[in-house]
This record gives C-alpha cells, structure tokens and sequence, in this order.
C-alpha cells in the first residue's frame, strides 16, 4: 500500500470538520479534489472511511482507530517541518563543546546564556577538560568544537587562534596599586602566583623577566588563571594573568594594571576537519570570538 501525504491530511481534515465543504476550506483545495483524495486513500487501506449521519461525515469505528495514528504521524511530520526551518533559521540544532576548565566557570557560561535565549531551540552539551583530552575529542569528531590554548596544530583539525592581552593583578592596598604600568622590574621581590612551567604563558612570562634581568620569586604554581586570581584577591601574592581572567575580577576585590612589556594568551578554538561543522555552532563560535574583543590584542601578535 502507497499513501499520499496530502490523503492522510485530507481524511484528518474530513474526520475533524465532518464535511468535505470545510475540509476543503481547511486545506485550500476543491471540494472535488478532497472527495477524490478520501476516495483513494478508502480504496489503499480497502475500508470504508466515513458515514453520514445527520448530515455530517463521521468516522467508522474501523477509521477511528486509523485517525489515532494518521494524526501521530501527520504530528510527526510538523515536527520535522519545524526541525528543517529551525535548522535553516539557525534557532535550532544541538551543540558540542569542549573547552578549558576555567572558560567553563567564567565567561563562556554568560554569553552562551545569552546565546540561547535568542534560539530556544537549541540544545547544548558542554565538557570542560586539559588541552589533550580536548584535542583528543576534536580529532575523534566526539565534539564540534573545542577551546583550548597553544595550540601546536593538527592535520585532522582546522583552527582560529586568538591572542588575549595580559594584565597584572594585585591585593587591595599593594604598594604598587598606584603605579600606571606594572613592569617585572616593579615585581622584583614580589611573591609570584604563576601558571605552570610547562605552559606557553609561563615561558613569555619568564622572557619579559629576562628581558628586564629581573628574577621571578615564585610562590605558587597553578593551572588555571582563575585559582590565580582567587590567591590574590586572598592577599598571597601578585599575579600576571590573561586580561579576560582578570576583567572577571574587577568588581571582586582586585587591583588590575597593563602589563609590560606585552605578553599573551593564546587561545585556540579548534574544529573537526573531516565533516561540516553545524552552521550554529559557527554562529556561536563567531558570537563567542565577538565577545572577547575587549581583551584581545591590537594588533594581533605573529
């Protein structure tokens, strides 16, 4: 048996109105045309579909049972109708994202908020792990997309590097609050809150001190920029961070100042290159990287 779409919607139309006239009406064709389309659909499933009594077209006990399912997968089908214009609209679809630990705590929550409030249709998973394990998912395709930094390069993925600013923090009441730019040679002495020596921010951070022939005096190594400014914010230390991290932080108790000489962040958003990466998620990429111009360097550093 072959069915027609427009005969499932012409005996739903038939069996809710209880005419032809107003079936007719419902679904803008002739009333010649639905009675066919009923005449048709009666002769595939070999059953007699309607009956009149007083006048009006009422189901058979036999249709009824039909009319329980046309309208299950005329339903269906709307909703797929929906999915197509929602996707095509970019106000639907699902989202897999993984990023650094910290982005998942600070700033990417609020614009991702934001984000989905203009695209109710959206669904979103998002998985915070170190660089490798993102790496890891972005070449095995298991996410759309990643956020990590100093980003080495891959042939399976293709990526957009972003070069956030840095900023020197201080406690509340520090002798060097007053201070316009913060050099090493101010921090000489100072105990250090650091990223871990094995990061890319750690290895220009020690250059800028070379530059100035001035020693770090370390005092505690983190991961996350975040845990840095949390220490200092505590009085432990003074700390050079990502501006983005730090900016975070402005209203909670810290002394931010520019940094110099200008060192950054490098963050990397990567992408799958073996498939099409879903257009919204491009959207949110593009939103995201929109978001963080106020903390990135200008120019762009080669």
């Amino acid at each position: 048996m072959q069915f027609k779409l427009r005969q499932l919607q012409a005996f739903r139309a038939v069996a809710e109105t209880g005419s032809i006239t107003k079936a007719a009406e419902a679904l803008g064709v002739s009333q010649p045309a639905v009675s066919r389309l009923i005449s048709d659909f009666s002769a595939s499933m070999d059953l007699e579909l309607f009956q009149r009594r007083r006048g009006i077209l009422e189901p058979t006990s036999d249709s009824r049972h039909l009319l329980t399912e046309v309208r299950r997968i005329l339903a269906g089908l709307d909703h797929l109708e929906d999915l197509r214009r929602d996707l095509k609209e970019r106000t639907g679809g699902h989202m897999r994202i993984a990023c650094l630990p910290g982005f998942a705590t600070s700033h990417l929550p609020q614009v991702l908020a934001q984000f989905l409030k203009e695209r109710p249709g959206v669904t979103v998973a998002l998985e915070p792990d170190r660089p490798e394990r993102i790496l890891e998912w972005i070449i095995g395709e298991q996410y759309d997309c990643g956020i990590t930094d100093d980003f080495a390069g891959h042939p399976a993925t293709e990526s957009i590097d972003l070069f956030v600013r840095s900023a020197c923090i201080l406690p509340p009441g520090h002798p060097l609050e007053h201070k316009t730019i913060i050099t090493p040679r101010d921090l000489a002495g100072e105990k250090l809150i650091h990223t871990r020596r094995d990061s890319g921010f750690y290895r220009r951070l020690s250059r800028a001190f070379a530059e100035y022939e001035t020693e770090m005096n370390s005092l505690i190594e983190v991961r996350q920029f975040t845990t840095a400014c949390l220490m200092v914010r505590e009085g432990v230390g003074a700390s050079v961070v990502s501006a983005l991290d730090a900016e975070g932080f402005r209203d909670k108790g810290i002394v931010i100042k520019p940094f110099e000489p200008k060192i950054h962040h490098r963050l990397s958003i990567l992408f799958p290159s073996a498939v099409s990466v879903p257009r919204v998620v491009r959207d949110f990429m593009d939103v995201f990287v929109e978001s963080l111009s106020p903390v990135l360097a200008s120019p762009t550093p080669k």
